[in-house]
């Protein structure tokens, strides 16, 4: 059994995001499987997905404080800033992390780790509303 979902995340700032039950609200299929696979993919070049610490918001913070010392905006060499300083940085940070998941899927619900959680890395100021592309495949 396939199931496809296309929707968007709402808006949010420039961070780290757990989104873990915005996904699963907009996939009900996923509720039916027994076993399976869970593939997320964004469609954008400025933000990224990854899975990680959904307990202690201080991880998300200091992932987005890394990750702004890593790929600092306003370098002189940056040729790619149109849309403004966070431009760049943002399609690198989105390179380095990545634009999808794949996750199993068992009993319904995706099979993740005690504390592990699906994070929206928003990496611009004013990124807007994210869209995501969610495919389900099992039985």
């Amino acid at each position: 059994m396939w199931h496809q979902y296309r929707f968007q995340l709402k808006p949010r700032r420039r961070g780290f995001h757990l989104v873990t039950d915005e996904i699963l609200a907009h996939c009900p299929a996923i509720r039916e499987m027994r076993v399976g696979l869970m593939h997320v993919f964004i469609q954008h070049t400025s933000a990224s997905l990854t899975l990680n610490e959904n307990a202690d918001p201080t991880v998300r913070s200091d992932f987005e404080a890394w990750f702004n010392r890593a790929v600092p905006e306003d370098e002189p060499y940056y040729q790619h800033t149109l849309e403004g300083s966070d431009d760049l940085p943002a399609h690198i940070k989105s390179s380095l992390l990545g634009n999808s998941l794949s996750l199993p899927i068992t009993n319904g619900r995706p099979n993740l780790g005690t504390w592990q959680g699906i994070y929206l890395c928003e990496h611009r100021e004013h990124g807007g509303a994210r869209t995501l592309v969610v495919t389900l495949h099992g039985e």
